[in-house]
């Protein structure tokens, strides 16, 4: 299969067909990747400043914790040393054996590392059935006019479509990705069921029982607090990607010839992702920091 074989391939998919696909991969994705995104939110809450207190069981060995008692009293913290991430690993490794107790302090545990992921599949489907689609119909759209009108530039088209598309899919979908920020960023305290997406986003706004209604709906805008950090983050993402992306996988495709299986055009596609999305990672983590402390702040 050619690239133009495979672009006249993905031109004859309707849009509903290229929104299902995409959030059907984004769904299963999110499930893989949520632990990951949980360690990559709580080193960069930590870093803004929110303490991770390890109370009720320490991981380091020689480690003495006052950690097991039962009493109404909060027991004392370990050492220092205890009270830090220090990296991915360490994040996975103390989430998962941190036991969840019978007080009522901080519950973790090893199914703690996908705490968010309700709000990731919430927000899959919607955001990728919104992105992909879009991206698709932008980028043939402005393709076929560049063509025409502006061969020179025609490669910064995926730049262009990846961009639009992707503001157009934040800006809609931006609450939900408020709430898994703060679902991954914060420990979950008390016995009972952890907060969904809809009690997270109540508790983002913190509303004040009494007051005016108007004064009350307008708290609600802070659902959409740090949208300009989750832009100018998602944007540049996703434009680096596209324009990353689009030539590498053209040029593997055109490497393996019209004679490629299955196997050799689902390796070029996965080689070009993982160099964009890698390029684009790196170039866009500082954006990435700003977004969650934005995100992680306090309403008063």
């Amino acid at each position: 299969m050619s690239p133009s074989s495979s672009s006249s391939s993905d031109a004859e998919l309707s849009i509903g067909e290229r929104a299902f696909s995409a959030a059907g991969a984004a769904v299963i994705s999110a499930i893989i990747v949520n632990p990951l995104d949980v360690a990559k939110t709580r080193l960069q809450a930590q870093a803004a400043g929110v303490p991770y207190p390890y109370h009720y069981i320490c991981l380091q060995p020689n480690a003495v914790c006052q950690s097991l008692s039962t009493s109404a009293a909060a027991p004392p913290p370990c050492h220092s040393g205890c009270n830090r991430y220090k990296g991915t690993l360490d994040v996975l490794h103390k989430v998962a054996r941190q036991r969840v107790h019978r007080s009522e302090f901080m519950q973790e545990g090893f199914i703690r590392l996908w705490r968010g992921t309700s709000a990731s599949l919430a927000l899959a489907v919607p955001t990728v059935g919104i992105y992909m689609p879009c991206y698709d119909i932008f980028r043939n759209f402005m393709e076929e006019f560049t063509t025409q009108n502006a061969p020179n530039l025609t490669p910064y088209v995926p730049l262009v479509a990846g961009s639009v598309a992707r503001s157009l899919a934040c800006v809609l979908c931006y609450p939900v990705e408020l709430a898994r920020t703060r679902m991954q960023a914060f420990k979950t305290t008390g016995s009972g069921k952890p907060p969904g997406v809809f009690k997270t986003l109540i508790g983002a706004i913190n509303p004040i029982r009494g007051t005016e209604r108007l004064q009350s709906l307008h708290r609600y805008r802070y659902w959409w607090t740090g949208l300009g950090a989750q832009l100018s983050r998602d944007v540049p993402y996703s434009g680096i990607c596209w324009l990353t992306l689009e030539p590498i996988r053209k040029k593997l495709l055109g490497l393996v010839g019209d004679e490629a299986t299955a196997a050799a055009i689902l390796g070029a596609n996965f080689t070009a992702g993982f160099v964009a999305g890698t390029v684009a990672a790196a170039a866009t983590c500082p954006l990435d920091v700003a977004k969650t402390r934005r995100q992680i702040e306090v309403v008063s």
